[in-house]
C-alpha cells in the first residue's frame, strides 16, 4: 500500500474543520479579576468592614481621615501584590510551556514527501512516520509496520504493548477507550522499538491527552494558609464583636450605676452613639491590618527568590503550604535517583567482574577494568554481538537514539568505550524484539546459524551449559550457585541484571526465531539508576523537620528497598514497604492504620497515588505529592500541594502547584524551607500584632 498523505489543499481543509493539534491552555484571570477575587478573602473583608467603619466615624467628626486611608491603602497593598505576583508567576510558566511546545516536531507525508512540521501542525488526516524514540503528536491508528509503545504517561503501566494495523480486508472492530487495543495509538505515548505509519484520526482537546490535560487546569481547593487565616479572622472578629458589647454594656452599667442618668431622648441618644462609637473603636482596633499586607509581601518575594533555586511557584498560597507539609509522596526516578539508566558493572560467564564504573552509586571505589584491558578480542566479539548488535537503539554523533531505556544505557557504554563505531548493522540478519512476557530479546547472525540472546537471567541461565571467560574460550558451566549469589548481591545493591549468551539459532512454526535449546553464557551486566548524591543529604533534612517522606515506584520490591535503604527512607525494623497488591488488599482503614509507619510503594499504580493522597487527607496529614506524567495529574491535584517535575508533561505541571524545574529532591527541600521560613515569619508578625491589638481592646 502506498502513502502520500494529503495535499496543502487537504490539510486547510481538515485544519478548517477539525482544527489544528494545539491543547487549549485556559489562561490565567487578567490581572483585575484577580484583585477583585482578593476581597473574598476573610482577613481583607473585615478590613473592609473597619474601612466603612472609619470613614462614618470620619464623616461623623469622630475620626481623621489618615484612619481610614491608612485601611484603604493596607487593602490596596495586600490585594494588589499577591495578585500582581501570581500573575507574573503564571505568565512565566505559560510562556515555559509555549516554548516547550514550540520544539516539539514529528515526521509527517505530505504529497508523497516526508517531511518535519511542529506537533500542533498535525491535523486530522495526516500520515505520520514513527520511529524508535518518537512521541505520538495524535491519536490515530497505524496504517502501516508494527511498533512497540510505552503508554506509562497514560496508565502508569511500565510494560510496553505491540501495535500494529487493522488486517487488510477486515473491519476495524476494537474500543479506542481501551488503552490496551492493538490498533489505535494516543497522543503523548512513545515508540520504543519498530516503525510504522499511524493515521492521525483526532487531535488537540479531542485526544485523550488532550481531555485530561483539560481536566488537570481546574483547581478549587483552599490551601493552609487560607484556612488558617479565616480561622483566625473568625476568631478576632468574634473578639471584637464581643469587646465591643462588652464596652457598651460598661457605659450603660457604669450610667445606671452613679446614677447619672441622661435628662430627654436627645441625651440618651447622645449616650448611646458615644457607646456605639467607642465599641467600633474597639472592633478596629481588634484588626491586624498589617497582616494581609505582610502575608502577600513575603509570598511574593520568597516567590521570586525561589525561581533562582529552580523552583517556579505557580500558586502563590502553595508556598506557604509546601512549608506546612507532613507527609511527601515523591516519585523515585529522576527525582530521589538520575532517572537514566548506565551500566555500573560487567562479568565473564563465570562471575568475575571484567568492569565496574567508579560512580556506581554504592560507594565502590574500585573499577575493576576502565577500558577493557586484559579483555581478549574474541571476548569482545561476543559481547558486541551480544550487547550492541542485538540492540533496538543506535550511537551517531555522540548520541543514543531509539531503543528502550535498556538498550540505551547499553548503547551510551558501548559508545563512551569507543566501539559503538565497530557494531555492523548489516551482520544481523534476523531479530526478536524484546517482550514483558518473553523477557528476551535475540539477533540471528549472517552465515553463522548463531543466534544471541540478551534478557533475564534467570530465563536464559537455565539454557546456559557452558561459558566464555575473559579471553575467549569455552569452558562447561559446572553450577549455577556461584552465578545466582552474585545475581543476588546485585539485586541487594538496586542493580538490573541483563544475560548474554549465544546459541545454535531456532525458530517456531511460524519461523520466528526462538531461545535456543542449548546456551554459552557470554556474561553478566549490572544496570543501575544512580541514586542523585544530595538527595540523601536531602531527604535526612526533611525529615529531621518532621515529614514523612515515601518513595513512590513502579520497581519490583526488592529493588525498591534497596534504594530506600541507600537514600536514608528505610531505617527500622518496624518500617513498611508495600506494593500496589499489598495496598489492595487493605481496606482503607487498614491503610490508614499502617500509613504513618509506611516508606516505600513498590509496583505503584496511579489509582494507588490518589488513593493515598485521600487517606492521608483523611488522617489530617498536609500531603504534597510529586509527578511527572499525565497519570500523576488526579493525585496532583488532590494533594495539598503538588509538586511537577519540570521535565514531566505540561498536563503534570498544570496540575501541579509548584514546578520543580530540576526534578531533583533537594529543590523540594528548598521550597519546604522557603515555606517553614515564611510560616515562622508570619507567626512571628501576628504574636507581635495581636498582642498590641488585645492589649488595646482590653
Amino acid at each position: 500500500m502506498e502513502l502520500r498523505g494529503l495535499t496543502e489543499a487537504e490539510v486547510i481543509e481538515s485544519r478548517a474543520r477539525h482544527g489544528n493539534n494545539s491543547l487549549t491552555q485556559i489562561m490565567p484571570e487578567p490581572l483585575w479579576k484577580k484583585v477583585l477575587h482578593g476581597f473574598r478573602d476573610p482577613m481583607i473583608m473585615i478590613l473592609l468592614a473597619a474601612l466603612v467603619i472609619q470613614a462614618v466615624l470620619y464623616f461623623l467628626g469622630q475620626a481623621e481621615w489618615y484612619e481610614a486611608a491608612g485601611v484603604l491603602i493596607a487593602i490596596l497593598l495586600a490585594n494588589g501584590v499577591a495578585a500582581i505576583s501570581e500573575s507574573q508567576q503564571e505568565g512565566k510558566a505559560l510562556s515555559l510551556q509555549e516554548e516547550e511546545a514550540a520544539k516539539d516536531v514529528t515526521k509527517v507525508l505530505r504529497e508523497g514527501v516526508l517531511q518535519e512540521i511542529p506537533v500542533n501542525d498535525v491535523v486530522a488526516g495526516d500520515i505520520v512516520f514513527l520511529q524508535a524514540g518518537d512521541r505520538i503528536p495524535a491519536d490515530g491508528e497505524l496504517v502501516k509496520g508494527r511498533a512497540k509503545l510505552d503508554q506509562s504517561v497514560l496508565n502508569g503501566e511500565t510494560e510496553e504493548i505491540t501495535k500494529k494495523p487493522v488486517p487488510e480486508g477486515e473491519a476495524a472492530s476494537y474500543d479506542r477507550l481501551d488503552l490496551l487495543n492493538p490498533h489505535y495509538v494516543y497522543r503523548g505515548t512513545v515508540v520504543c522499538s519498530g516503525e510504522t505509519y499511524l493515521a492521525i484520526k483526532v487531535v488537540g482537546d479531542d485526544t485523550l491527552f488532550g481531555q485530561l490535560a483539560l481536566e488537570a487546569q481546574s483547581n478549587t481547593r483552599k490551601t493552609p494558609l487560607q484556612v488558617k487565616l479565616g480561622r483566625l479572622a473568625h476568631q478576632i472578629s468574634t473578639f471584637g464583636y464581643v469587646g465591643a458589647v462588652a464596652i457598651v454594656l460598661g457605659i450603660l452599667l457604669k450610667t445606671f450605676v452613679t446614677g447619672q442618668l441622661p435628662e430627654g431622648l436627645f441625651q440618651w441618644i447622645r449616650l448611646i452613639m458615644d457607646a456605639v462609637t467607642v465599641a467600633v473603636t474597639v472592633i478596629v482596633c481588634a484588626v491586624p491590618e498589617g497582616l494581609p499586607m505582610l502575608t502577600s509581601m513575603l509570598l511574593s518575594a520568597q516567590s521570586l527568590k525561589m525561581e533562582k533555586d529552580n523552583v517556579l511557584v505557580k500558586k502563590i498560597n502553595g508556598m506557604e503550604t509546601s512549608g506546612s507539609l507532613s507527609i511527601l509522596f515523591s516519585d523515585k526516578t529522576g527525582t530521589i535517583t538520575e532517572g537514566k539508566l548506565s551500566v555500573a558493572e560487567l562479568a565473564s560467564g563465570d562471575g568475575s567482574v571484567l568492569y565496574r564504573a567508579c560512580d556506581d552509586g554504592d560507594g565502590h571505589e574500585e573499577c575493576a577494568v576502565r577500558d577493557f584491558q586484559g579483555i581478549s578480542k574474541e571476548y569482545l566479539h561476543h559481547l558486541l554481538l551480544g550487547l550492541g548488535l542485538n540492540n533496538s537503539a543506535s550511537a551517531s554523533g555522540g548520541k543514543v537514539i531509539g531503543g528502550n531505556s535498556t538498550d540505551r544505557a547499553i548503547m551510551g557504554f558501548l559508545a563512551e568505550k569507543g566501539l559503538a563505531g565497530q557494531i555492523d548493522k548489516h551482520l544481523a540478519a534476523d531479530c526478536r524484539y524484546f517482550n514483558s512476557h518473553d523477557k528476551y530479546a535475540a539477533v540471528e547472525i549472517k552465515g553463522t546459524g548463531l543466534t544471541y540472546v540478551k534478557g533475564a537471567p534467570e530465563v536464559l541461565m537455565s539454557c546456559c551449559h557452558s561459558y566464555y571467560d575473559a579471553n575467549g574460550n569455552l569452558h562447561p558451566l559446572p553450577t549455577l550457585n556461584k552465578l545466582q549469589v552474585y545475581a543476588n548481591e546485585q539485586a541487594k545493591r538496586s542493580m538490573r541484571l541483563l544475560a548474554v549468551a549465544a546459541g545454535r539459532t531456532r525458530r517456531n512454526e511460524a519461523g520466528e526465531l526462538v531461545m535456543p535449546e542449548e546456551l554459552v553464557l557470554v556474561g553478566l551486566i549490572s544496570i543501575r539508576d544512580n541514586l542523585r548524591q544530595e538527595a540523601v543529604a536531602a531527604i535526612e533534612e526533611v525529615q529531621k523537620a518532621g515529614i514523612q517522606v515515601v518513595m513512590v515506584t513502579g520497581d519490583k520490591r526488592e529493588t525498591a528497598m534497596a534504594i530506600a535503604r541507600e537514600a536514608g527512607l528505610l531505617k527500622d525494623e518496624g518500617e513498611l514497604v508495600l506494593t500496589s497488591s499489598d495496598m489492595n488488599c487493605l481496606t482503607d482503614d487498614e491503610l490508614k492504620e499502617r500509613l504513618p509507619r509506611l516508606r516505600v510503594v513498590a509496583r505503584a499504580l496511579p489509582t494507588d497515588k490518589s488513593r493515598l493522597v485521600r487517606l492521608a487527607q483523611e488522617l489530617d496529614y498536609v500531603v504534597g505529592m510529586t509527578g511527572d506524567g499525565v497519570n500523576d495529574s488526579p493525585a496532583l491535584k488532590k494533594a495539598d500541594v503538588g509538586f511537577a517535575m519540570g521535565s514531566g508533561t505540561e498536563v503534570a505541571k498544570e496540575a501541579g502547584d509548584i514546578t520543580i524545574l530540576d526534578d531533583r529532591f533537594s529543590s523540594i527541600e528548598k521550597a519546604i524551607l522557603y515555606g517553614r521560613s515564611m510560616f515562622k515569619s508570619i507567626r512571628k508578625f501576628l504574636i507581635f500584632q495581636l498582642t498590641v491589638n488585645v492589649a488595646a481592646v482590653l
